[in-house]
């Protein structure tokens, strides 16, 4: 097969074996950029943007679960935690918190303090901690692809045609949805809850590509796709919350509500 029809071949079983809207290029969507305080540097230019803090918040992740395990074993892509809360700084809609590993340095300072090990005016004392108004709670519910048997036969040819069987073979999940929800410190309440899908593309880099060594939201296609959805969850969010109203129930909230049980 000489290099043209080889080339031919090869544009051909990439637009038949990839989905219409895998696409490489980014979009205005993808987490992006830095946050400092209350600035953004080169956030996403769909990010919403709030003109102050609604409160504070802390990210914690539910890592026993079946979905973060296939994220960080099967996708091989670390804690989501950090996109999300870039994307919260940068949208200047809540104060983040620290409630995750970091916290362990912020007590030992603390304990160092109280050993007496820090120097003098080295003030950690009591008193001066954040409380966290909020929890953002994500999630990801993943839909698998069947594309992987495209991918072995494409394989089999070896060569470029072994290339995109590499590239196909490497899809990970047909969809992806995440989830943020969102719960109220003190009583407890969730009051509020988006979804966010991801739709940019749906496929790998495959063995072939050298995705171990590839385990970014930045540098793969998986990692862009779950990006770019949280996006879209953490923005239906904010746009929930600007509405916000909080539930009553009558007598009030935990006070045995109305639906009561027989004698």
């Amino acid at each position: 097969m000489n290099r043209y029809l080889t080339t031919s071949f090869l544009a051909l079983a990439l637009s038949a074996c990839l989905p219409a809207h895998a696409q490489w290029s980014k979009k205005q969507n993808d987490p992006q950029g830095a946050a400092a305080g209350a600035n953004s540097q080169g956030a996403a230019a769909n990010l919403e943007h709030c003109a102050e803090p609604m409160g504070t918040i802390a990210v914690v992740e539910e890592q026993e679960g079946d979905w973060y395990r296939y994220l960080t074993t099967d996708l091989r892509l670390p804690s989501t935690v950090p996109v999300i809360r870039m994307l919260i700084q940068q949208s200047n809609c809540f104060v983040v918190v620290e409630r995750g590993r970091a916290m362990r340095n912020m007590m030992q300072e603390r304990a160092l303090m109280d050993s007496g090990e820090l120097r003098q005016g080295s003030d950690f004392g009591k008193g001066q901690m954040v409380a966290a108004d909020y929890t953002l709670n994500p999630s990801i519910n993943f839909s698998q692809s069947n594309a992987g048997g495209i991918g072995a036969a494409l394989g089999a040819f070896g060569g470029p045609l072994g290339a995109v069987g590499a590239l196909v073979g490497g899809l990970k999940f047909k969809k992806a949805e995440t989830m943020l929800t969102m719960i109220d410190n003190r009583s407890g309440v969730q009051i509020g809850v988006a979804q966010g899908n991801a739709t940019k593309t749906d496929f790998g880099l495959g063995a072939g590509g050298g995705f171990g060594a590839l385990g970014g939201y930045s540098n793969t296609p998986e990692g862009k796709a779950l990006a770019a959805a949280f996006a879209n969850a953490y923005n239906n969010l904010v746009r929930a919350m600007r509405d916000y109203k909080p539930q009553q129930v009558q007598g009030g909230l935990g006070k045995g509500g109305k639906l009561k049980v027989g004698n």
